[in-house]
């Protein structure tokens, strides 16, 4: 199916969440359709210890997800509140290193 395939469309998007039966081992673009949230968000998901990828995966390589492990968290409200947080989290605490007269771009 989508296997080893970034989701770039949302005609993928839509074919992996109507799909009857999923792969054992989703990407990260997968997981982040699944879940709802960014393909970004997955990598501070995984340094939170709130996902877990299969294997010892080197920090540059691709991470691959157990998809029963994934659709358990879809269900878990507790996770994903967690999740979501962990998510505010970082990315409050990236904002605050950045100075305060900061403008990308200028």
């Amino acid at each position: 199916m989508l296997a080893g395939k970034k989701i770039s469309s949302l005609q993928d998007a839509f074919a992996l969440l109507n799909c009857q039966r999923l792969p054992a081992r989703l990407n990260t673009s997968e997981v982040a359709i699944l879940l709802g949230f960014q393909e970004h968000d997955i990598a501070p998901l995984v340094a939170a210890k709130l996902l877990s990828p299969l294997g010892k995966p080197a920090p540059n390589a691709p991470k691959y997800f157990a998809s029963v492990e994934i659709l358990a968290c879809v269900q878990d409200r507790d996770w994903l509140s967690q999740a979501t947080k962990a998510i505010a989290r970082r990315w409050l605490a990236k904002n605050t290193k950045q100075p305060s007269g900061f403008a990308p771009g200028l």
